[in-house]
């Protein structure tokens, strides 16, 4: 006879503990033991209960191999679901082993867990750990299937959020926060009146007693200061979308500044030709939105631009755009507008570039770059990686809510009805062409922050804090990735050798990149180097990347005239036409201000459940040696958030949303 012991952690959810009966059996390198109940004196499997029970076997079956948790009934009480954290089973004279499980076990059913020690397919030999790697991923290919979307990576097979698994869904905390944060926004825009005003503006004013309470330091910076050129070039350094600033070698022929045109902006010592030189004209270009066709609201056509927009970092280190134009087509019903210009055309003129920033962000940058790739990135996971991969365990906690995230936009933000479609120039039926573009366009370059900074020759732009941010972000993650890596491929050949990883990467290559070879993402990796990069590449595409554009929102976009979500007139054939009051009747109306509003705020609260990027709760790794990586990664992050706030303390609008105590783990909202 031979006794061990199993101890049990429940989830520390509301909800989390149950009523049923949970039985347990042990498997080992030399037998099973028999189906054991877990049962002690009083109530078991409470939420945040770690409980302790005896189990027996007939003989010693050595090293324990796997466990199977078994959920039955408990009299006449009905099916109550549990959430079992972790289970660790202890053996006189032999390590404890761990067995991790993390999620939700609904109905009556056997839940086979495998020892949490991280193994590469060609490492297992044991038959029946290699069977429970094909049984797990058979599993998961039935529950996780895919949906084509076109032009757009494929997503999950789900029409509803009730159709996720409760492992993916929001927990009640996230849920009760979410609805706290938009009822109370919603109310008192309700009390207001404003949501039901279908009217353009009368004023600038007025817009600033949208909301009394739901404000921040930074977005009153902007209300004051959105309309001085300094601030608008600020923002393409450090805003809600600081990848589209690239620097400029020569003008294109589509856009036909001369030199004469910005010399009032230039001084008289020096020329445009010579700041090109110099390496000091930068640009910003949304050819992306050519010809895209626009949304129709309220029975009124709406319009879309894209824009070119010129730039100097001027010797006192700031950027100031030099020339705008709004189309890409240069002729005499295309002007090119100068900051020498009328106040209200230069206003106008920067307003359609803002309004082309708001759409390359929201549709691009945002939901395209960061959402979409992240969910067909965990689909793959959860279909080609078992849980006992490393490759899994490193990446499965970036992943946390993104299913309820992406699934609450398609229907909520983005579907027919949806906020977008009440307030936005790319509504549903636009946005899948604006998606088509977007992903035609990506590559793997722009998706790793280094290349991507360094393709757009931006690495000495000074005041750049979202890049100086992001480097520090990148590189402690990559070295986090790189210890990880080094635990578990001991050579290039390893990488070669793994089966599950190769088909992974296969996979996201046709589902998220349609197998466009000309994008430069790998479909296939061979070194350890390649392996890093393109791991850490994902971490940072779920975490760091997404709180670099979805945390300004609110800051940036909440003062609509500096980022507004359509254009209710087409772009001005000529200069001297624009006035206050055009420019108004332009803008989006009341009740479409107010409805951006209120989904910015709420798409930028932290919520109480909030993971910080490094930090892993669940306790996937249970080895001694990537737990050593981990802790080495947060104090790395914790330097970095201690800089960042010294610097901050000096600035007028800080710069916070890199911080890494306030970045995310994954992508929740």
């Amino acid at each position: 006879m031979a006794l061990y012991t199993a101890t049990v952690a429940t989830g520390s959810f509301l909800m989390a503990g149950t009523m049923d009966n949970i039985s347990i059996t042990l498997v080992g390198e030399r037998g099973e033991s028999a189906k054991v109940p877990l049962n002690n004196f009083g109530r078991d499997f409470n939420a945040c209960a770690v409980d302790k029970y005896n189990v027996t076997a007939e003989k010693d079956l050595g090293r324990i191999l796997l466990i199977r948790l078994h959920k039955d009934p408990y009299s006449i009480f009905p099916e109550d679901s549990w959430f079992c954290d972790l289970v660790t089973v202890e053996h006189p004279g032999a390590e404890p082993c761990h067995f991790p499980c993390y999620r939700w076990i609904e109905g009556y059913k056997t839940v086979e867990l495998r020892e949490g020690a991280a193994k590469l397919i060609f490492e297992d030999s044991k038959p029946v750990l290699l069977e429970h790697r094909e049984t797990e991923l058979k599993s998961n290919r039935e529950a996780f299937r895919w949906k084509p979307y076109t032009g757009s990576p494929w997503g999950l097979d789900v029409n509803t959020i009730d159709e996720l698994n409760s492992d993916s869904k929001y927990s009640l905390t996230k849920i009760s926060g979410l609805k706290l944060e938009g009822g109370a926004a919603t109310l008192e825009l309700k009390l207001k009146g404003m949501l039901s005003v279908k009217e353009s503006w009368k004023n600038f004013e007025d817009m600033e007693r949208v909301f009394w309470k739901h404000k921040s330091d930074t977005s009153e910076y902007v209300s004051k200061h959105w309309k001085e050129d300094a601030f608008f070039g600020y923002q393409f350094l450090n805003g809600a979308n600081p990848v589209q600033i690239f620097k400029c070698v020569q003008i294109p022929p589509n856009f036909p500044v001369t030199d004469e045109m910005v010399k009032p902006s230039l001084g008289s010592q020096t020329s445009l030709h010579k700041e090109l030189q110099k390496g000091n004209i930068y640009m910003v270009d949304y050819k992306v939105l050519d010809g895209m066709p626009a949304n129709v609201i309220q029975g009124r056509q709406q319009y879309i631009a894209a824009p070119m927009c010129l730039l100097y970092k001027t010797p006192e280190d700031e950027v100031i755009p030099l020339a705008i134009q709004i189309s890409q087509t240069p002729g005499p019903d295309n002007p090119i507008f100068l900051p020498s210009d009328s106040e209200w055309d230069w206003t106008l003129a920067k307003i359609w570039v803002r309004n082309a920033d708001f759409l390359a962000h929201e549709g691009h940058s945002h939901f395209l770059g960061t959402h979409l790739f992240a969910e067909a990135f965990l689909v793959t996971t959860l279909r080609q990686l078992p849980a006992c991969h490393p490759v899994y365990k490193l990446l499965f906690p970036h992943f946390r809510y993104t299913l309820n995230a992406n699934m609450m936009a398609r229907i909520d933000l983005l579907g027919a009805g949806g906020v977008f479609d009440q307030s936005s120039s790319v509504g549903a039926e636009q946005f899948p062409a604006l998606m088509k573009r977007g992903l035609e366009a990506v590559t793997y370059t722009a998706m790793c922050a280094p290349d991507h900074l360094k393709s757009r020759g931006v690495e000495e732009l000074p005041k750049y804090y979202f890049r100086d941010d992001i480097m520090k972000i990148w590189a402690a993650t990559e070295s986090f990735v790189s210890s990880i890596v080094e635990c578990y491929y001991k050579s290039d050949d390893c990488v070669q050798k793994d089966s599950e990883l190769k088909a992974w990467v296969s996979e996201i290559f046709t589902k998220c990149f349609h197998d466009r070879t000309s994008s430069g993402v790998p479909s296939v990796l061979k070194t350890r180097p390649e392996l890093i990069k393109y791991l850490t590449m994902v971490i940072y595409t779920t975490s760091s990347k997404h709180a670099s554009v979805n945390s300004p929102q609110f800051d940036f976009f909440h003062w609509m005239p500096n980022a507004p979500s359509s254009m209710r007139k087409p772009p001005p054939k000529t200069k001297g036409t624009a006035t206050k009051e055009s420019i108004l009747e332009t803008l989006p109306e009341v009740d479409s201000t107010c409805r951006i509003m209120i989904l910015m705020w709420v798409l930028t609260r932290t919520s109480s459940d909030m993971v910080p990027l490094g930090h892993y709760p669940n306790r996937l790794f249970t080895e001694e040696k990537p737990t050593r990586c981990i802790e080495v990664f947060q104090k790395k992050l914790s330097e970095i958030s201690a800089g960042i706030q010294k610097r901050n303390e000096s600035m007028p609008a800080k710069y916070t949303y890199l911080d890494p105590s306030r970045v995310e783990n994954s992508i929740p909202i």
